[in-house]
């Protein structure tokens, strides 16, 4: 998982590197402020080879749990998922809960 932190455009982008998983292998939960990813594997080939069946497997379970900041909405929470790269982007911090200067009078 790589994180990356926009602060222009306050945006954190996760990025998960998924290798031959589709989007329908991938599951995505958020509760009690954390954002889970979470995704399972079950790939297998069959194939004859100069008279020998050639069986290969490869089965695994992925999931990562993220902390999301103070007071981000649920559809503020985008993900997209190509070439085996899941992308998740989520505002780093609410605008109501950025940090305010108070001038003094």
């Amino acid at each position: 998982m790589d994180l990356h932190e926009n602060t222009e455009s306050n945006l954190v982008t996760a990025t998960f590197e998924l290798p031959g998983l589709k989007k329908e292998d991938v599951q995505i939960d958020v509760h009690n402020g954390r954002l889970s990813v979470s995704a399972e594997s079950k790939i297998s080939s069959e194939h004859e080879e100069k008279g020998y069946a050639v069986r290969e497997r490869r089965y695994g379970k992925v999931s990562r749990t993220l902390q999301l900041p103070q007071g981000v909405k649920d559809e503020e929470i985008k993900a997209s998922m190509e070439n085996g790269v899941l992308t998740v982007t989520f505002p780093k911090s609410a605008p109501e809960l950025a940090p305010k200067k108070i001038t003094i009078a």
